[in-house]
Formats: C-alpha cells, sequence, structure tokens
C-alpha cells in the first residue's frame, strides 16, 4: 500500500494526479469493505483452509502482475543511500508540517469511522435485524457501491473543483451520515432502512474524503514520497485498528456504540481539518495544478 502511493508520485504529476489517486483511493477503499463477502463465499465452497490456498494465489498473481507491468520509477540520482535512519528523518520533519499532519488525521480518523462500520454492521444487520447472510452481504455490497461512486465523481470533479472543497465536502456528507443514523435511532429506534440509508450516506463521504486526503497529503510530502505514504497508510490503518474493537467493547445490543464511534471519529476528522489541514488556504493544491 505504502509502496503503490510512492509510485505513483513518482510517475505522475500536474492535474492528472488526482485521477490516479482516486482510482487507488477506490481499491483501498473498497477491499477491507468487499473482503469480508469475498471471504464468506469462499468459505461457502470450501474449508477454511481455503482461504489461505486464495491468499496464495492472490499473492502469486500479484508478484507476476508486479514483475511484468511495475517498473522501477525512481530515478538513480534521487534515490537516498543513508538508509532507514534517513527515512525516519524525513518522517520527523513530515510530522512537523502542520498542513500535512492534518491530512493525515483526517484521513486516519475517516479510516477508524470506517473500520468501526466493517467490524460492526454484521452484527448489527444480522442479529438485531434479522437479515440473511445473503442479504447482509447485499447490503454490504450496495455501500461499497457508494464508495466506488464517490471515487468516481472525485476522479472526474478534480480537474474543475479545488481538491480542499472536496476534502471539506466528504468529511460534511460523512457527519451528516453519521448524524443521522444516531438521530434516526433516537426517534425511530432500530429501523432496518434507516441504518442502512445513514450508513450509504456516510460511506458517499468516505469515497470523497479518502482520494483528496491521500492527493494532498502525498503532494506536501513530494520530497519525500516513500515517508509520506508510509505515515498516510500507516496511520490509517493503525487508527481503524484501535476504532474496531470499541464497537464490540462497548454493548452488543443495539446500533447506537458503532454509531458513536463513527460519530467520535468523523468529529476529530472534522476538527483536524479545520485547525491543520485549515482548507481554505488551499494546501497542496498548487502542486496538483501544474
Amino acid at each position: 500500500m505504502v509502496l503503490a502511493r510512492a509510485v505513483l508520485t513518482d510517475r505522475f504529476d500536474g492535474p492528472e494526479v488526482p485521477r490516479y489517486f482516486a482510482l487507488l483511493a477506490q481499491v483501498l477503499g473498497i477491499a477491507p469493505v468487499a473482503a469480508p463477502v469475498l471471504g464468506g463465499a469462499i468459505l461457502g465452497v470450501t474449508a477454511w483452509r481455503g482461504i489461505f490456498v486464495a491468499l496464495a494465489l492472490a499473492g502469486a498473481l500479484l508478484t507476476v502482475a508486479v514483475l511484468a507491468k511495475v517498473p522501477e520509477t525512481l530515478p538513480p540520482q534521487n534515490r537516498q543511500s543513508q538508509g532507514l535512519a534517513n527515512t525516519f528523518r524525513a518522517m520527523g520533519g513530515l510530522c512537523r508540517q502542520r498542513a500535512f499532519m492534518g491530512y493525515v488525521l483526517v484521513l486516519g480518523l475517516t479510516s477508524a469511522a470506517l473500520f468501526a462500520y466493517i467490524s460492526g454492521s454484521s452484527f448489527i444487520f444480522e442479529h438485531l435485524h434479522g437479515v440473511s447472510s445473503t442479504a447482509y452481504s447485499l447490503i454490504f455490497a450496495t455501500n461499497a457501491v457508494g464508495m466506488l461512486i464517490a471515487g468516481f465523481a472525485f476522479s472526474r470533479l478534480s480537474r474543475k473543483i479545488s481538491l480542499n472543497t472536496m476534502l471539506t465536502t466528504g468529511v460534511a456528507v460523512c457527519g451528516l451520515g453519521v448524524t443521522g443514523q444516531l438521530a434516526i435511532l433516537g426517534t425511530a429506534g432500530e429501523t432496518l432502512a434507516g441504518t442502512w440509508a445513514s450508513l450509504f450516506v456516510t460511506l458517499l463521504g468516505v469515497g470523497l474524503i479518502f482520494p483528496a486526503a491521500t492527493t494532498l497529503g502525498q503532494a506536501l510530502g513530494r520530497t519525500a514520497p516513500g515517508a509520506a505514504s508510509a505515515l498516510l497508510g500507516g496511520l490509517q490503518f493503525l487508527f481503524g485498528a484501535l476504532a474496531s474493537p470499541l464497537v464490540g467493547l462497548f454493548g452488543e445490543t443495539s446500533s447506537t456504540p458503532m454509531a458513536l464511534i463513527m460519530l467520535i471519529a468523523v468529529a476529530l476528522a472534522a476538527l483536524a481539518l479545520i485547525t491543520l489541514a485549515r482548507p481554505w488556504l488551499r494546501h497542496g493544491e498548487t502542486l496538483t495544478d501544474s
């Protein structure tokens, strides 16, 4: 994941960059959503060992694809010879950049909301609302399509609308979705349609945030693309890993814990956007416009 972002930074610049990062963000966003459904399908036709066979095959195919289609992208004159110490120095420099850390935290906290949804949604839909595993797969897939739609819209609009504007829009849409879910829980109670609709809206916002925050973060960290990618990707999954167990920890009798954790994560993402990234200053925009 880290190297994929760095390769894109090496190979592309100018107005085409957001489009490529949008495609990468769609893959990285859809993968954890689609993986449980795919895993369930594999277990439907084989024993648990089949999962590891599928992983081995996927690894082999990826290895062949990389060897055949992904050449070395970093020119020799741009390579660092100081080893890991230089990488950590580069990370330290990036951590001192206010705007960069704003985009990192927006991405990471949004991932926390996404992983809270991934870890809690099966329990909510199958146990609280009584849907079958097949119906749950349909719900999961529909929400994943929402992320794809948002990513496609981002790639088409990135030449016309400021990336910071789309990032702000994504955070606002995310906030609308999770706030709507809590509002429905507080008024109508546990409803299948209300939960599904609010989560669909939330994932639309996620689909805008991922490519926008990634593109802007990599643009600001262009002098050290590997270090920037490591911070963006590492914290993205660290926050997701921290949020996932909290959903079950705070109770299994309603969807309120999941909704609250998602709301807190999105609210903190909005705070990082306003106080650190400060989208009205358009950080990173000039590096993707020319």
